[in-house]
C-alpha cells in the first residue's frame, strides 16, 4: 500500500467528508435494509388480520425508513463526493507541485504524450480509490453487522449464514476474479497510455509527417492503438459485468439458504413464521449491497498501478541548489569552469568531459562546435537547469552548487534556438519580459528588431505557429532586450534571419549588451572576429580557445572550420 501514499494523505486531510461518507453509508444502509425487512414484515402480519393500527402503525415505519434512506443516500452522494473532488484537486496540486521542479529535465526520460496520459488518466482513476475502494467496505462491514445483531434474536442460525454469505460476497469471489481481471486491467492502462502518446505525436508531428508522406502510416498506428484501447476496455467491462453477476447471483443464493434455514425452523416450531418474509427480505437487501464488492479488487489494483506511475513522476529527484544559498548581484557575472563533466542519464558518453575555462565579467564569448560537442549543455549547466557534482562551476566567485536556479534565470536574458510563444498578442508574448512595460517600448524595441509590420494587438498562435522562423527568432529577442539583465546566453540566436536583419539588429546588440557578460553558441563562424574569446567544443571537451586571430594562426580545429565554411559560402 506504499505506492497509495500519495491518495492516503490527501484522504487523511479529508477525515471529515469522510466521517461523514460512512455516517451516511451506514444509516442509508441500514435504513434500507430496515425498510424491505418492515416491508415483507407488513406483508406476512397483513395476511393474519390484524387490528388496523398495527398496519398503520407498520405503514408509518416503512415511510419513515424510506425517508430517512432517500435523505441519507442523498447526504452520502454528496459528502462522499465533495471529499472525492477535494481529493483529485490534492492530488493534482501535489503532482504539480512535484513536476514543476523537474522540467525540462523530466523530458529525457518520459514522452509528453505518457506525461499527459499520467496528468489526466491515472489521476481521475483515483477517484475510484475513495468511492469504490476505501469507505464503501466500512460501510458494507456495519451494515452486516448490525444485521447480524438483529437476526440473531431469532435464531443463531441467520448470523452465520450472513457471515458466510459476507465472506463469499465480500472476499472470496471478488479475490477470484481479480486475479483474471489484473491483467486485462494492466493492458488497459498501457493501451491508454498508448494512445495519449501516439495522439500527441500525430498532433505535433502533424506537418512534417505531411511533408515526408508519412502521415497515413502514423494515423493507421493512431487507429490501431484506439482500436487496442477500446477492445481492451470492452473486455474490461465485459469482465466487471459477469463479476457482479456471479457475485450477486451468490447473494441471491444465500437469501435461498435464509429461506430453507427459516421454513426449517417455522416447521420445527422455533420460529414464527410472521417472520420469514421479513428476513429473506432483509438478506436479499443487505446482499444488494455487497455486489459493488466485485468491482472493488480491480478498482483497488487499477487505482494501485495509476500511483505506482505517478510516483515514478514524482520520486524523480529534482535539480536543486544546496544549502546555504548565494544570491546573485545585478553585476555582469564572470563565469568559470573547473573540470566540468555531466553525463544524461541513460547514457555512457559524457555530453561534456572535463571542461575548463574562464569568462570574465563583461567579455564576449563565443562557443562553437559541431552539433553534439555539448554546446548546449554548458548552457543548462550554467542555467543551473542541469547540475553537476563532478567539478565546478561558478558565477561572480560563488559556486553555482549554492545558488538557486531560479535566481540564475531572473539574472538572466536567454534566447534559444527554439522559443516558446503563447496563445494571445504580440502585447502578451512581450509582457511575460518584466512587469510595468508601456505599449511604447514595447513598439520601439519592435522597431528595432524589424518587426514593425506588427501591432501589439496582432494575434499569436500556440507556439507562433503564425510566424515565420526568423519572426520567432526576432520576438524573442526583442522580448529578451527589455529584460535588461546583465547575462545573456544566446543559442544560435539568428539563425533563421536574414544577413542584412541579421547585421542591423547585431549592431544594436552590441550597444545594450556594451557592460554585459555574453556567451554565444553559433554554428556560423563569420561575425566572431568581435568576440573577446571563442571556445571551441569538440567530443564534450574544450577543445581550443583564444581570440579569433589567435585561433586562426593557431591553425587549428577552429582554422579548419573556418575554411570549410568559407569553401561552401564559395
Amino acid at each position: 500500500m506504499n505506492e497509495l501514499g500519495i491518495v492516503l494523505r490527501q484522504i487523511a486531510a479529508e477525515k471529515k467528508n469522510v466521517w461523514y461518507s460512512v455516517l451516511f453509508g451506514y444509516i442509508g444502509g441500514v435504513t434500507a435494509a430496515g425498510l424491505f425487512a418492515a416491508s415483507g414484515y407488513l406483508i406476512s402480519k397483513a395476511a393474519l388480520l390484524p387490528p388496523v393500527y398495527t398496519l398503520t402503525l407498520l405503514i408509518a415505519f416503512i415511510k419513515v425508513f424510506g425517508l430517512v434512506k432517500a435523505g441519507s443516500k442523498y447526504g452520502e452522494r454528496m459528502v462522499s463526493h465533495r471529499a472525492t473532488f477535494n481529493i483529485l484537486a490534492g492530488i493534482r496540486v501535489r503532482f504539480f507541485e512535484k513536476l514543476e521542479p523537474l522540467a525540462p529535465g523530466i523530458f529525457q526520460k518520459f514522452r509528453s504524450g505518457d506525461l499527459l496520459a499520467r496528468i489526466t488518466g491515472d489521476v481521475e482513476s483515483l477517484q475510484n480509490f475513495f468511492l469504490r475502494v476505501y469507505y464503501p467496505p466500512l460501510v458494507l462491514i456495519l451494515v452486516f453487522l448490525s444485521s447480524m445483531i438483529f437476526t440473531a434474536f431469532y435464531s443463531f442460525w441467520f448470523p452465520l449464514i450472513f457471515a458466510a454469505g459476507l465472506l463469499l460476497t465480500g472476499l472470496v469471489i471478488p479475490a477470484a476474479f481479480a486475479l483474471r481481471r489484473q491483467k486485462i486491467e494492466e493492458q488497459v492502462r498501457e493501451s491508454r497510455a498508448a494512445l495519449s502518446t501516439y495522439t500527441a505525436e500525430v498532433l505535433y508531428g502533424f506537418r512534417d509527417l505531411k511533408i515526408y508522406q508519412q502521415l497515413e502510416s502514423k494515423e493507421a498506428s493512431l487507429h490501431q492503438s484506439a482500436a487496442d484501447y477500446i477492445a481492451n476496455q470492452e473486455r474490461s467491462s465485459s469482465q466487471g459485468m459477469f463479476n457482479q453477476s456471479v457475485n450477486q447471483a451468490a447473494g441471491l443464493l444465500i437469501s435461498w439458504g435464509v429461506l430453507a434455514a427459516g421454513v426449517y425452523l417455522v416447521g420445527e416450531g422455533q420460529l414464527d413464521g410472521v417472520f420469514l418474509a421479513m428476513l429473506v427480505m432483509l438478506s436479499l437487501s443487505v446482499f444488494e449491497n455487497a455486489a459493488p464488492m466485485a468491482v472493488l479488487p480491480p478498482h483497488l489494483e487499477d487505482s494501485r498501478k495509476a500511483s505506482s506511475r505517478l510516483n515514478e513522476v514524482t520520486d524523480m529527484k529534482p535539480v536543486k541548489a544546496e544549502e546555504p544559498y548565494e544570491s546573485l548581484s545585478d553585476e555582469a557575472p564572470a563565469i568559470r569552469f573547473d573540470t566540468v563533466s555531466y553525463t544524461h542519464e541513460g547514457e555512457e558518453r559524457p555530453a561534456v568531459k572535463e571542461a575548463s575555462f574562464y569568462i570574465p565579467a563583461g567579455s564576449k564569448t563565443a562557443i562553437v562546435g559541431a552539433s553534439g560537442s555539448g554546446k548546449s549543455t554548458i548552457f543548462q549547466l550554467l542555467l543551473g537547469v542541469l547540475r553537476t557534482s563532478e567539478g565546478d562551476i561558478s558565477l561572480q566567485n560563488k559556486t553555482i552548487r549554492h545558488i538557486e536556479s531560479e535566481d540564475i534565470w531572473e539574472k538572466s536574458n536567454v534566447v534559444m534556438q527554439e522559443n516558446h510563444f503563447f496563445f494571445g498578442t504580440i502585447r502578451d508574448n512581450l509582457q511575460i519580459a518584466r512587469e510595468g512595460l508601456t505599449d511604447e517600448e514595447m513598439l520601439w524595441m519592435l522597431e528595432k528588431v524589424s518587426l514593425t509590420k506588427f501591432s501589439l494587438d496582432d494575434p499569436v498562435l500556440e507556439k507562433g505557429e503564425n510566424l515565420s522562423g526568423g519572426e520567432r527568432q526576432r520576438l524573442a529577442i526583442s522580448r529578451a532586450l527589455l529584460r535588461k539583465r546583465s547575462l545573456w546566453l544566446l543559442d544560435e540566436p539568428l539563425s533563421s534571419i536574414d544577413n542584412v536583419t541579421s547585421a542591423e539588429i547585431m549592431r544594436y546588440f552590441e550597444e545594450r549588451t556594451e557592460d554585459a557578460t555574453v556567451c554565444l553558441i553559433s554554428h556560423q563562424l563569420s561575425g566572431l572576429e568581435k568576440m573577446d574569446q571563442i571556445l571551441v567544443m569538440d567530443d564534450g571537451q574544450v577543445a581550443e580557445q583564444g581570440t579569433y586571430d589567435e585561433l586562426m594562426t593557431a591553425r587549428g580545429m577552429f582554422y579548419e572550420m573556418k575554411q570549410i565554411e568559407q569553401e561552401i559560402l564559395v
